[in-house]
């Protein structure tokens, strides 16, 4: 456990399940009132940033940072809540890939991604761009060697024990599983919270046929959430056009995402210990 600037703490765990689990004890605590009152809480793939705790008293920090550290946290559940339904075309240009790498035909691959119960561990990368853990480890799977230069809008993509959700077009490195037919609810700054894949957020994905069919880009509000009218007008059309060609590029060594965290017994809270400097916050976020 690290001090990051004057009142702020960066908790270090194990692995993205005890970083999750971790973010979830903090956000049940505080709805209880049994955490000091901090402005923020920020899940990352291995690390849990407290930033703005409101104490700003001698020693505050130092006794936040030991309570912290004598919890017991449960793992967390994929089941309860209801999830966001996201819509998918199983037609992504990495569709063989991933088969052969999971050792089934392509036409299994979106039945096996949506019987997965996933979670959003937490957001990066871009606006939007939720990191859904919950696929077993059997299904991990590399970034491809060579990035793409352009990643359409709505693409479904694995990387590591991940799975995201592309909210615009950009470059990336992951495998291309499928499409969001209409992908233009996942970040909507009209809306608050703007983006539709919050971090500890339950998410199913339903395969939809070719077309989509009529209502397939209809993605509900998620319970508790409102969608207050636009702001000075309709938002523009997210861009949605076809895959784009490789880069003629190699990526650095892939990234294959943190280890799993084994078992249901809980487990302690994270051990603090010394030093000046917070490392980068787990492995590398990008898509």
């Amino acid at each position: 456990m690290l001090a990051a600037g004057p009142h702020a703490l960066l908790v270090e765990l194990a692995d993205g399940e005890h970083a999750e689990a971790f973010h979830a004890e903090l956000i049940r605590r505080r709805e209880r009132g049994e955490l000091p009152a901090v402005r923020d809480i920020v899940p990352a793939a291995r690390t849990v940033l407290l930033d703005g705790i409101a104490d700003r008293g001698p020693g505050a920090r130092d006794r936040l940072a030991r309570d912290l550290a004598s919890w017991r946290v449960e793992p967390v559940s994929r089941a309860g809540g209801d999830p966001v339904e996201i819509p998918v075309v199983y037609d992504g240009p990495d569709l063989d890939a991933v088969a052969a790498l999971w050792g089934v035909g392509a036409d299994e691959v979106g039945a096996l991604h949506s019987r997965t119960a996933f979670r959003v561990a937490f957001c990066g990368f871009a606006p939007g761009f939720g990191y859904l853990a919950g696929l077993p480890e059997r299904l991990h799977v590399p970034r491809r060697t060579t990035p793409r230069t352009r990643v359409p809008a709505g693409a479904v993509a694995l990387a590591g024990p991940y799975t995201g959700v592309y909210p615009r077009p950009s470059p990336g490195g992951w495998q291309l599983i499928g499409r969001m037919p209409d992908p233009a609810a996942l970040w909507d700054p009209a809306r608050e919270p703007a983006a539709l894949l919050g971090p500890g957020t339950p998410v199913r994905f339903v395969p939809v046929g070719e077309g989509g069919g009529p209502h397939a880009g209809a993605v509900p509000e998620p319970r508790g959430r409102t969608a207050p009218a636009p702001l000075g007008g309709a938002a523009p059309p997210t861009e949605t056009t076809p895959y784009a060609g490789a880069a003629h590029q190699t990526e650095a060594t892939p990234h294959a995402g943190p280890t799993p965290h084994a078992g249901p017994t809980p487990h302690a809270g994270p051990t603090p210990h010394a030093g000046p400097t917070p490392p980068a916050a787990g492995p590398r976020a990008g898509a």
